[in-house]
């Protein structure tokens, strides 16, 4: 055994033998590590979820519909959740769906950190973001903040490509990343601002504005996004309003330092396992001078800083609170860089501290996952939205339905639910029949239900925040003439916890 690999740690023959594989062969290592962090985190939440999370059940009800836009959000996770319902109806899938995208951010950072630091460089750039929780824990739950992942590293990937080798195709694939964010979620004007600020001010990169490059990465964006675009326009930009209340509001002055601050504090808070990874690259400095350009450099340290920099600056001019999961896509690009500050060389003896401190965070992740979701709920006591019984749910109310409606063996099947997104969309998902959600009874939430035919084919009504006995006032008024049932309790999956199930028939009329 190599004398410096020795004194790092008696690691045993297996162990210095991966490192040693990883290595000769950091390509094929990356491989690994994408095929294992998919099967991870796809079999974790498989096993452990025994009720889809909120995320996917919004998913479900607004995801059939195929609308071009919706009150809260761009469309694009939930249309992919409804395709993958319709071809899998499986829940392992939308797991897996969420790793897909998650390795496909992944496999592009690597795609441009390879040729800038090599192979092992691009795998340890790869690593140190998974220490991030926004790649591991709370990514199994498939949503807006996850689907941003590929689009934002498409663009980084494209951004640099299309300034230092120029030529179409990459600005294309630029254009089409900043169209396809705008799908996924509005953040991506804390994508497009800052790119758009480097091409003005950085000397090199200002000379691209006088090639077609970036006015046709312009022209893809507006064709790409231009069905959702016309649809905002059309509903008065609806969804805004969601993001607004999102927001926390301001209180005054100090507003305009305290939010930035907070958002700040947050990830810095969530960026320390990766911090962790990273250290082993610092010490013991090495000094060795950098191979990358200037210009490379440049490019680099605004993909990893420029779109969090404009998310603190807007947070501080608007004096907007910033909610830190917002944090998901802005440090996709943090551990190249940080790859590239190191200038060290990855012999054997720092490449194994580099891995062993990514296999503890690695761990750490699993082990708090199985904790959370397996040993703590008879212990706690609290309240975790997959161990809801939505399954029960589902089917004792549809199977009232029936009892009440039905007058023969051919009676018909529960069309429509009335009850907010948890509570209607767990009953939707898990009823046989399937129905449609009128959210909240608001029937401006979900404007593709026709009221008239709601009442002619009859609905159930339920809700379990509010007194079980009486019928909540928004749910009444959509709904006159709905007839009380008998609250009923239902036990969480798992743990001690109850839930209190106030429901409702609508008789076809």
């Amino acid at each position: 055994m190599p004398e410096n690999l020795a004194a790092t740690a008696p690691a045993s023959a297996p162990a210095a033998g991966l490192i040693r594989w990883i290595e000769r062969r950091p390509g094929t290592a990356f491989g690994g590590f994408l095929a294992m962090h998919f099967v991870v985190w796809t079999a974790l939440p498989a096993l452990l979820y025994v009720n889809l999370p909120l995320d996917l059940i919004e998913a479900l009800v607004y995801g059939r519909e195929w609308q071009f836009g919706y009150d809260k959000l761009p469309p694009l996770p939930w249309w992919l959740i409804e395709a993958v319902h319709r071809a899998f109806d499986a829940d392992i899938a939308y797991y897996a769906t969420a790793q897909a995208t998650i390795l496909v951010a992944f496999a592009l950072v690597f795609a441009l950190a390879r040729p800038l630091v090599g192979a092992t460089g691009a795998l340890i750039a790869v690593l140190i973001i998974d220490g991030l929780h926004y790649f591991q824990y709370t990514a199994v739950k498939f949503n807006h903040d996850v689907i941003q992942l590929p689009f934002w590293a498409l663009a980084g990937y494209a951004f640099h490509t299309g300034l230092r080798r120029g030529g179409l195709g990459a600005w294309c694939l630029l254009g089409f990343a900043m169209g396809g964010a705008l799908w996924a979620k509005y953040f991506v004007v804390v994508l497009a601002v800052p790119y758009a600020l480097f091409m003005v001010f950085d000397r090199q990169a200002r000379r691209a504005l006088a090639t077609p490059g970036p006015w046709l990465a312009l022209c893809v964006t507006l064709v790409v996004a231009a069905p959702h675009i016309v649809w905002l326009f059309q509903s008065d930009f609806l969804p805004f309003a969601y993001a607004s209340r999102r927001a926390t509001p301001v209180r005054g002055w100090f507003d305009h330092l305290l939010h930035p601050a907070v958002f700040f504090g947050s990830q810095i808070f969530f960026l320390l396992p990766s911090l962790f990874i990273a250290a082993a690259m610092f010490w013991p400095a090495e000094g060795k001078k950098s191979l990358v350009e200037p210009f490379d450099r440049r490019i680099v340290t605004l993909l990893a800083f420029g779109p969090a920099l404009t998310m603190i600056a807007l947070a501080a001019v608007t004096g907007r609170g910033a909610v830190a999961m917002w944090g998901y896509p802005l440090w996709l690009f943090l551990g190249l860089w940080l790859v590239m500050a190191a200038r060290v060389s990855f012999d054997t003896a720092r490449l194994t501290r580099i891995i062993g401190a990514w296999a503890i965070v690695f761990t750490i992740f699993v082990l708090a996952f199985i904790a959370n979701y397996l040993v703590l709920p008879p212990l706690d006591h609290r309240y975790r939205a997959v161990l809801f019984p939505g399954d029960k749910l589902g089917e004792m109310l549809t199977a009232r339905f029936h009892d009440a409606t039905c007058r023969s063996p051919d009676c018909s099947s529960l069309r429509y639910v009335i009850g907010s997104m948890w509570d209607g969309g767990n009953l939707a998902h898990y009823s046989p029949d399937q129905p449609q959600v009128l959210i909240d009874g608001l029937p401006a939430r979900a404007p593709w239900i026709d009221l008239d035919d709601l009442r002619d084919k009859g609905a159930v009504l339920v809700w379990t925040q509010s007194d079980p006995h009486q019928i909540p006032p928004a749910f009444a008024a959509i709904a006159p003439g709905a007839e009380l049932g008998a609250p009923f309790d239902l036990p969480m999956r798992r743990g001690d916890g109850t839930v209190h199930v106030g429901w409702a028939i609508l008789k076809p009329r």
